[in-house]
């Protein structure tokens, strides 16, 4: 193979790494997301839990209105979170797109360079062949 073909080829290797790396990341980010996206669901549902429509006396009441507050507390630092990794997730995106437009064009360029070294092989070969005599022809 050809120095051009083979730097192209390892290009394209390289390229290819790349992009299962960028893969990778973004799977990784998404399930972050989704992760922070079920925490702050559950977070939700024990808000909504806490709320008492039975008589209860005034500690209960003091107590419930603290666990309250703390889970919005929570939930507002869960927001904070959710955002960054909503941020994170449009990120690896954007780069695992970067990335296989890169793949893509390293794997086209090899196929080029191949595709050349095919064709001067092909013309060396037909340069190379001078056909012979023919024995017992028109002049033999």
């Amino acid at each position: 193979m050809s120095s051009i073909a083979q730097r192209r080829a390892r290009v394209a290797r390289v390229r290819r790494v790349q992009h299962l790396q960028a893969v990778g990341n973004a799977a990784e980010a998404e399930g972050r997301l989704v992760q922070l996206e079920t925490s702050d669901q559950r977070l939700a549902g024990l808000r909504n839990s806490l709320v008492s429509e039975s008589q209860t006396n005034g500690a209960t009441l003091g107590s419930l209105g603290e666990l309250s507050a703390r889970l919005d507390d929570a939930r507002v630092g869960l927001g904070r979170q959710l955002v960054s990794a909503k941020q994170a997730v449009d990120l690896r995106l954007a780069e695992r797109l970067t990335a296989n437009i890169a793949r893509e064009g390293a794997e086209r360029l090899q196929d080029r360079a191949v595709a050349e070294m095919h064709k001067m092989i092909e013309q060396r070969m037909a340069a190379s062949f001078r056909p012979g005599l023919v024995k017992g022809g028109p002049r033999g």
